[in-house]
């Protein structure tokens, strides 16, 4: 199959959801007000709450999503067959993603920008915040843990990309300065620290930068080094305000993922690139099945849970205007969704040449999940290539797309972290922790690092299918919380209840499955860490799942005996009054 026919169809996809899905639930579904005052205005104090341009919010919400997940998900479940995988990548993305990250969105705009846990206790119950918060503490611990191990196995693997990465952060920070104190637009500025960026990719490979006399001399390895610098790093990164290094670092990024994209489509076109994986693969007999665990796999290539923390984390709390998330919510679903697809052709096209070594590469599962992000970053560097971009280059390229990224998820996913902490905390009234911005990020950083220091292949060997159905989970909760909203407002939640119900069922049923393969392991890792955490979301979602079911019951019995006609609903033309009531 011609890689350029599947990425025209897909992308043709894509477009048509944005232009017709999305404007049928800003207007039906959430009834977007152009009048309504947003919590960035509301509460805004320089620091988390920021009216932001629509541009601006955009780069930081879809980089921020737009982490490694859907690349090595997609990239891990090409092993059962690129047709399945690129078909969940296309529906999940259009009809369960776009809902999701899109709802969450205006749910948590239409209540002070409060996080999508805290949403639960007003939505559904009391109870469910508390439930969440924990669930949601266990996928962001698995996020950042999982992230850490990505970064440092590629500055181990490409010491060339550490150098490019490095002087991203000092020139983010100026381009901060810059538009915050010029009050300019950030096009410009973000162009050129990119361009410098690229720059630093030949002297990044003329003078590479290891860590390995610091692994000698402290007795440990390189990958744990730099997994301990990245954590250091990411805790004062959530400790600054938004505007000085998260949204400028965005912003840039977000012109390398332009810039991404285009290499690999463009690559795609001249190179005309044969896909050599199967449709279908015949995998060993082994295997994991492919139902339901291809569904939590791909996880943020399709449908992303950690989507819904960012949106009401940090996102709700920088939207200028509310019609604004349509193009926030929705596009960085498509965004995301054509990073995926992008993944599956470089993981099918751009690796290998011929079948026979596109299946040496996916022998087994095991083999497919440790070369993941090797295999992307090899057929990235392929198509680069089909550009006249030497192999060398494009590699280090792929390799700074991918640590940039994943960097810059795990800026946002420690600074929600530490809400969550804070949140747990004010709940358990524990003070100290509650109103200690230290502690708390203290308490974000260690959790997670600890988890990646564990030795061997237990990131991607283990660790990631724990993530996969937790971060599947939490969307299907996300939007058991949307659809009780919806159905309070007496429209139709049809859109969000078929994606609901599909992901509940198969994340479920995929925590079984892990559970039943994680206690009967041999591992002590596997049966006395990762079986009780499994075990532990299971209950925690079972009991959330109730919780949801009842309220969505309660709404929608509230709905049907309501003597007063539902209000009607406001066009996208003429403000309307939808929502000033939960405004104070």
């Amino acid at each position: 199959m011609p890689a350029v026919v599947v990425m025209v169809a897909v992308l043709a996809i894509f477009a048509l959801g944005y232009r017709y899905y999305s404007a049928y639930l800003a207007k039906r579904v959430f009834a977007l007000d152009p009048a309504f005052v947003t919590p960035a205005h509301t509460y805004k104090d320089g620091i988390d709450f920021v009216p932001t341009n629509k541009h601006i919010v955009f780069s930081h919400h879809f980089i921020s999503v737009a982490g490694a997940a859907p690349i090595v998900g997609p990239a891990v479940a090409v092993f059962w067959g690129w047709g399945p995988a690129l078909l969940w990548v296309v529906v999940g993305t259009v009809f369960a993603a776009g809902v999701h990250d899109f709802g969450a969105l205006v749910v948590s705009v239409r209540h002070k920008a409060k996080s999508i846990g805290t949403l639960a206790s007003e939505v559904i119950s009391t109870r469910s915040r508390t439930l969440f918060l924990l669930i949601i503490f266990f996928l962001l611990t698995l996020v950042n843990a999982v992230f850490a191990v990505v970064i440092s196995n590629l500055f181990v693997a490409n010491p060339g990309a550490v150098l490019p990465t490095v002087i991203t952060i000092p020139l983010a920070i100026g381009v901060g300065q810059y538009i915050y104190r010029k009050r300019t637009a950030a096009l410009v500025p973000s162009l050129i620290v990119l361009l410098i960026v690229y720059a630093c990719i030949p002297v990044g490979l003329w003078v590479p930068i290891t860590v390995d006399p610091i692994a000698e001399a402290t007795g440990t390895t390189p990958n744990t080094v730099w997994i301990v610098l990245i954590f250091a790093y990411a805790f004062i990164a959530s400790r600054l305000p938004v505007w000085m290094l998260l949204q400028p670092r965005d912003y840039v990024n977000q012109q390398q993922m332009v810039v991404a994209l285009a290499v690999i489509l463009l690559g795609v076109v001249v190179g005309m690139n044969t896909i050599v994986a199967p449709v279908v693969n015949d995998v060993p007999a082994d295997s994991p099945p492919w139902f339901p665990l291809l569904f939590i796999t791909v996880a943020c290539g399709a449908i992303s849970g950690f989507h819904s923390l960012v949106a009401s984390g940090t996102t709700a709390k920088q939207l200028d205007k509310e019609t604004d998330a349509r193009y926030v919510g929705y596009l960085a679903s498509t965004g995301e969704g054509t990073l995926a697809l992008c993944s599956i052709l470089a993981c099918t096209a751009g690796v290998a040449a011929t079948s026979t070594d596109w299946n040496a590469l996916y022998t087994d599962f095991g083999t497919a999940s440790a070369g993941a992000t090797g295999n992307f970053v090899d057929g990235v560097a392929g198509f680069a290539n089909n550009l006249g971009v030497p192999m060398s280059v494009g590699a280090v390229f792929a390799a700074l797309v991918v640590i940039s990224f994943a960097a810059t998820t795990m800026d946002t996913g420690v600074r929600l972290q530490r809400y969550i902490v804070q949140e747990i905390a004010e709940i358990v009234r524990f003070t100290p922790l509650a109103r200690n911005l230290t502690a708390a990020t203290a308490v974000a950083t260690v959790v997670p690092l600890a988890l990646s220091l564990i030795p061997g292949d237990f990131a991607f060997g283990q660790l990631w299918q724990l993530f996969g159905t937790t971060n599947q989970l939490t969307a299907g909760l996300a939007l058991a919380v949307i659809a009780v909203w919806v159905t309070k407002k007496s429209r139709n939640p049809v859109a969000v209840l078929i994606p609901l119900v599909f992901l509940l069922f198969m994340t479920a049923w995929a925590l079984v499955i892990n559970l039943i393969d994680f206690a009967a392991g041999e591992d002590p890792i596997q049966r006395f860490l990762l079986a009780p955490l499994d075990l532990a979301v299971f209950v925690l979602a079972m009991w959330l799942i109730v919780e949801a079911g009842v309220a969505l019951r309660r709404a929608w019995d509230l709905r049907r005996e309501s003597a007063e006609p539902p209000a009607e609903e406001p066009s996208t033309d003429e403000p309307a009054a939808e929502g000033t009531d939960e405004q104070t």
